[in-house]
């Protein structure tokens, strides 16, 4: 039975504590050993800041004297040129969890740095009991990166928890908060992810790359308390916690049954296994038109998207167009053992050759299908 919000305690907030060790002063790491990935070049400058002034510092005196910014997370969700990065990568330390608002009969507000790892938020959650983002266990990365991409996996998105975003306006020079409707989330995609990407005619500088506009500062969640899940939007889940979609599960089962089928994709970051040696999946689902999607065989995973368009699966795409799992072997840059839809490094590739195997992908899809595939993770001093 799940106890009433209003009869569980208060959360305790998570003291800050950094999430990785630091890097020795002076050090200028490559991007292979800052990202998940592991390939890229050098950074001509590097910089960890420990608190929010020393990241706004930093950004704001990089963009008055014209020098490019990476601002990095986890580097779950980048790929880096094997020439490195021609500016300052910045990697924000910062950890914690802060409790503003633990009213629990209107929910729990949850106010995190942007630098915090974003499974520690997780796992926080579920033990504490607040449910809205058991479902997001074990995706790697930082909290400041979970809105910009708007996470999402097992029938949730980190959209749904999100109250507001602190962040630096690089545009305007100052501090903002951001409001979930400013934020214009949808399907991997955000105000903050298009700003990198779309020119906006009332800024010149558009666009912002490879940083967005929007350098995230912390994220407020609203979640709410109990001892049982948010409804199970997604059949593999379901059925692995022996219910039905719409049915809710003890929180703590649905983080390990989360963690054990991302685990068993390669989607859990193992430094034993190479199939985890990757930026996740490095495609989206692709979004398409109704014609589009009436064109793919009778048997193509079909899913009404929001804005009226049909999403389908890369990951089928993929294997129908000829790519199984491991493809590419015994090459440094494979297709994972897993799951088709992350492309791993064996040890010895080079950012060359993970795009030289992400363009053989795209392209069968494309030519077998006539879809056309779009990376997922950030793409820095290269393309597709």
């Amino acid at each position: 039975m799940e106890l009433d919000a209003c009869d569980l305690p208060a959360p305790s907030p998570l003291p800050g504590v950094p999430p990785r060790a630091l890097q020795p002063p002076g050090t200028v790491p490559t991007l292979a050993e800052l990202t998940t990935l592991r390939v890229g070049g050098p950074a001509r400058r590097y910089v960890e800041t420990s608190t929010e002034q020393d990241l706004i510092d930093v950004v704001r005196d990089a963009d008055a004297a014209a020098e490019p910014v990476l601002v990095l997370g986890g580097g779950s969700n980048v790929v880096v040129a094997d020439t490195g990065f021609e500016g300052v990568v910045v990697r924000d330390v910062r950890g914690g969890i802060a409790v503003p608002d633990a009213s629990a009969c209107a929910g729990v507000t949850l106010t995190v740095p942007a630098g915090t790892p974003w499974d520690q938020v997780v796992a926080y959650a579920v033990e504490q009991g607040l449910h809205g983002v058991e479902a997001l266990s074990g995706i790697p990365g930082s909290t400041g990166a979970a809105p910009v991409q708007n996470v999402g996996a097992y029938g949730q998105e980190v959209s749904q928890s999100i109250a507001h975003v602190r962040v630096w306006d690089r545009a305007r020079g100052r501090v903002r908060t951001l409001p979930l409707v400013t934020l214009a989330f949808g399907y991997r995609s955000s105000l903050l992810k298009r700003s990198m990407r779309a020119a906006d005619p009332s800024d010149p500088a558009a666009p912002w790359a490879p940083t967005p506009r929007y350098v995230v500062l912390d994220v407020t969640f609203q979640l709410r308390p109990g001892t049982l899940s948010s409804p199970i939007a997604y059949a593999e889940l379901a059925r692995t916690l022996g219910t039905s979609i719409g049915g809710r599960a003890p929180l703590a089962e649905v983080r390990a049954a989360v963690l054990a089928l991302r685990a068993g994709k390669g989607m859990v970051l193992d430094p034993a296994d190479p199939d985890t040696a990757s930026a996740g999946s490095f495609f989206t689902n692709p979004l398409l038109e109704q014609a589009a999607a009436d064109a793919l065989p009778a048997d193509a995973p079909r899913f009404p998207a929001a804005d009226g368009r049909v999403k389908s699966s890369a990951a089928w795409l993929i294997e129908h167009a000829g790519f199984s799992k491991g493809f590419g072997a015994p090459g440094p840059a494979t297709l994972s053992t897993k799951h088709t839809l992350a492309l791993t490094n064996r040890g010895a590739a080079t950012t060359a050759d993970v795009l030289a195997l992400a363009r053989q992908v795209r392209d069968g899809v494309r030519d077998r299908f006539g879809v056309e595939l779009e990376p997922e993770p950030v793409l820095v001093g290269v393309s597709l």
